[in-house]
């Protein structure tokens, strides 16, 4: 069975029943869209055939008698007869049917019926019934259900603009330490952790009160945007940046707060902050392995994910949208 779908005017298809089902359980698929296949004589809302349900099973489609079929009620063209083209005597062309120039029969047996105009087309397997327009997927794209797989690079990258941040938002901390004389021995000492933080406040002391206090605004302010752009979009400033987010790996929505912010955002943050205070090889070095990790998994899963069981994904305006719960 070959299933059309229409929103707005736009149509897409052909889809399965399988992938018809899977669309409908996923969301993409609204019960307002609207429906045509082989044995409805009309386009129809899809809720009107699933009983408002988010699952569709169609009747066994019986063909019509001769009596009652509605060819009986057309001209029937000689050209269009057994004895010209091997068919059935009742075998109307549409564009006959509907009063329209006739086409060469080459250019209609690669085509689809377009049940909107009584014309045909091409279908486009690229077409999306998002509002929010086409979502193209290149030969490289890694598809996981209904959503695309953010590419390894994308996320070095919008991990890469997320340092650049920091480093911009302590940017007067770090000029006013350049301009003084830092012991930097004093930090590579691991066995004798106190003293490097006795050391580091004698140097905080030093900066004039200004260029801290402008410092540590930017840094609170940058670490808040971060987390108002997490909790609601599932993205930091660089995956918005650079058009992915993260999304539970089951549901493919919006993780819960407990993943999204517990295990993605702070505990990394915790982890990161005390690699980095060891050594900055170290942290560099956790790191990669992450995305190398990400690299090789089908999924491009790296251990991040799997602590919070998340996936990153190119992002797509339907992921915000909560998946309604089973009565």
């Amino acid at each position: 069975m070959q299933i059309f779908l229409a929103r707005n005017n736009v149509q897409a298809g052909p889809y399965t029943l399988d992938q018809l089902n899977i669309m409908l359980t996923s969301g993409e698929v609204v019960l307002d869209d609207l429906i045509w296949h082989e044995g409805l004589d009309q386009w129809q809302r899809v809720g009107n055939l699933t009983n408002n349900q988010t699952y569709y099973r169609p009747a066994p489609i019986v063909t019509a008698d001769n009596n009652d079929s509605i060819i009986n009620n057309v001209t029937i063209f000689p050209e269009d007869s057994a004895s010209s083209t091997g068919q059935d005597d009742k075998a109307v062309s549409l564009d006959r049917l509907y009063g329209k120039p006739e086409r060469p029969a080459e250019n209609a047996k690669n085509s689809k019926v377009d049940m909107t105009t009584n014309r045909q087309y091409t279908p486009n397997s690229n077409v999306s019934l998002n509002k929010s327009g086409a979502k193209k997927i290149s030969d490289n794209d890694k598809v996981v259900g209904d959503v695309v797989l953010a590419p390894i690079m994308s996320r070095v990258l919008a991990t890469a603009l997320n340092g650049l941040l920091y480093v911009l938002a302590i940017f007067p901390l770090v000029m006013a330490l350049t301009k003084m004389d830092v012991d930097y021995t004093k930090f590579q000492n691991i066995q004798d952790m106190d003293a490097a933080y006795q050391y580091s406040m004698t140097l905080m002391e030093s900066i004039p009160s200004s260029t801290l206090m402008m410092s540590q605004v930017m840094v609170f302010g940058l670490f808040a945007l971060q987390l108002v752009f997490i909790t609601l979009r599932g993205q930091s400033l660089g995956k918005l940046i650079t058009g992915i987010r993260v999304v539970d790996q089951t549901t493919h929505r919006l993780p819960s707060f407990t993943k999204l912010i517990g295990m993605r955002t702070l505990l990394l943050f915790i982890i990161y902050n005390l690699l980095f205070s060891f050594t900055s090889f170290l942290g560099f070095v956790v790191i990669i392995v992450h995305y190398y990790m990400a690299s090789k998994s089908p999924e491009n899963i790296g251990w991040h994910d799997k602590l919070a069981k998340t996936l990153v994904v190119k992002a797509d305006s339907s992921q915000l949208v909560k998946k309604p719960k089973v009565k």
